[in-house]
C-alpha cells in the first residue's frame, strides 16, 4: 500500500501518530503518580519496601529496553508499538487491582517492560520521521509525553477525594488501552523506517564495550543522570511533601505537576533551543541551573514549611518547576545524538541509551527510598539533584 502515499505523507501521518501515542504514554506511566502515597498506606509499605517495588518497573524497563532493538532491527518499529501498546496500560491496570507488594511488584514490572519497548520504538521512528520530513520535532514529540503525565497528574489528584485509587488507576488504563490501538497502526511502514528486518546486518550486532560504542555508554549516563532526577521527582515529590511539609492529600501532587507543566514548557520550546544554543549547551544549563535551584529549594523549604507553609509551598514549587526546565530538552538531545553514532543501526543505538536512562528512571526512586529510611527523604533527595548536575556535565559527549 506504501506506493499510494509519498514517503513525505506517511512522515506526516506517522507524526501525527507520534504525538498522541507520547501523549498516552505520559498519561499511562505517570498515572500512579498522585495517588502512591495513598497506595503506599493502603499497602502498608515502609519507604525502603516502596524502594523496592519500584526494582519491579526497572528489571522490566531493561528488559524490555534491551530486547527492544533487536525486535525493531527484525520485526519493524510498526509491529513492536503494535505489541507494546497492549503490555503498557495493562501495567497500570494491574497496579490498581494490586493489593500487597507482590502484586504491585508484578504490575510495575509488566508496566516497564512496556513502556520501554514502546518509548524505544517510538523514539526510532521519530528520529527517520524527521529524517522524512526533513523537520526538528523530536523534542515537542517528548513534550506530548509531558503534557500527558500533566493531565495525569491533574486528574489523579482532583478527584482523590471522590475516587479510589483502584478505580482510577484501572479508568485511566482501560481508556488508553483502548486509545493506544488506532494510533498504532499509523506508524511508519517497514519499508520507510529503515529497519526492515534484516537480522544480519553488523550494525544490528554492536558489541557491549568497544571503541566506537564507547560514546553511546557516556550518553547512556548522562541521560541516567536526567532520567534518576526525573523519576525521582514523580515518585517522590508527592510524599516528600506530605510527609516532609505537611502539604494535605489532592495539594501534594502539587509539586510533581509543577515539575511537568515546566517540562511542557521546556520540551515545546525545545526544539528552538536545541537549534539556538546547540544540543550541548542546553543540556548544561540544564543540568547545572536546574540542580541549584532544585537543591536550594528543597533546603530551603522543608525547615521553612512549619514556621510559613505557604512561602515554602512555593518555594518547593518553583524548585521542582526548575527542575522539570532543566531536564525537558535532555533525553531527545541524548537520543538524537546516539542516533547518529557511525556504524550503529539507530534504533539499536537508542536502544543501547536508552536502557541506560530508562533504567535510571526506574532504579533511581529505588535508591531514594533505601536514602530515605536510612537519612530522611529531604536529604535524599539530593541524589537526583546531584545526579542531575552530573547529567549537565556529560553534556560535553554529545557532537552534534
Amino acid at each position: 500500500m506504501s506506493h499510494l502515499r509519498t514517503p513525505y505523507s506517511y512522515g506526516i501521518r506517522a507524526r501525527n501518530s507520534l504525538w498522541a501515542t507520547f501523549f498516552l504514554m505520559g498519561v499511562v506511566s505517570m498515572g500512579w503518580v498522585p495517588r502512591i502515597p495513598e497506595i503506599k498506606e493502603a499497602i502498608g509499605l515502609t519507604n525502603t519496601q516502596l524502594g523496592l517495588v519500584f526494582i519491579g518497573s526497572t528489571s522490566g524497563a531493561v528488559l524490555g529496553a534491551q530486547l527492544a532493538g533487536r525486535l525493531i532491527h527484525t520485526f519493524a518499529t510498526q509491529r513492536v508499538i503494535s505489541f507494546a501498546v497492549l503490555v503498557m496500560p495493562l501495567g497500570l491496570v494491574g497496579m490498581g487491582l494490586a493489593q500487597n507488594f507482590v502484586e504491585l511488584f508484578i504490575a510495575l514490572f509488566i508496566m516497564g517492560f512496556g513502556y520501554a519497548n514502546l518509548d524505544v520504538t517510538c523514539n526510532t521512528v521519530a528520529v527517520e520521521v524527521e529524517k522524512l520530513v526533513n523537520r526538528k520535532w523530536m523534542v515537542s514529540f517528548h513534550g506530548c509525553w509531558s503534557v500527558g503525565a500533566f493531565a495525569t497528574t491533574v486528574l489523579g489528584g482532583s478527584i482523590s477525594h471522590a475516587v479510589e485509587p483502584r478505580e482510577n488507576l484501572i479508568g485511566v488504563g482501560l481508556a488508553a488501552l483502548v486509545l493506544f490501538i488506532p494510533f498504532s497502526r499509523f506508524m511508519l511502514p517497514k519499508d520507510l523506517d529503515n529497519h526492515k528486518g534484516d537480522t544480519e546486518n553488523t550494525e544490528a550486532k554492536i558489541p557491549l564495550f568497544s571503541k566506537a560504542t564507547t560514546p553511546l555508554w557516556w550518553m547512556g549516563f548522562g541521560i541516567l543522570g536526567g532520567m534518576i532526577a526525573e523519576g525521582s521527582a514523580s515518585d517522590w515529590g508527592a510524599l516528600l511533601l506530605k510527609d516532609s511539609m505537611g502539604v494535605g492529600k489532592g495539594l501534594n501532587a502539587a509539586a510533581f505537576a509543577s515539575f511537568s507543566l515546566a517540562m511542557i514548557v521546556a520540551r515545546f520550546s525545545g526544539d528552538w533551543a536545541l537549534e539556538k544554543f546547540g544540543p550541548a549547551q542546553t543540556v548544561k544549563i540544564g543540568g547545572y541551573g536546574g540542580a541549584i535551584t532544585w537543591g536550594s529549594a528543597i533546603a530551603l523549604a522543608v525547615p521553612l514549611s512549619d514556621s510559613h507553609p505557604l512561602i515554602a509551598f512555593i518555594v518547593i514549587n518553583i524548585g521542582f518547576a526548575a527542575a522539570g526546565l532543566g531536564i525537558g530538552p535532555m533525553f531527545p538531545a541524548f537520543i538524537l545524538a546516539a542516533s547518529r553514532v557511525p556504524g550503529v543501526a539507530p534504533g539499536v543505538a537508542i536502544a543501547r541509551v536508552g536502557v541506560t536512562g530508562i533504567a535510571g528512571y526506574f532504579i533511581g526512586p529505588t535508591i531514594t527510598g533505601f536514602l530515605a529510611d536510612l537519612f530522611s527523604l529531604p536529604v535524599a533527595m539530593f541524589y537526583p539533584v546531584a545526579l542531575l548536575a552530573m547529567a549537565g556535565y556529560l553534556s560535553r559527549v554529545i557532537k552534534l
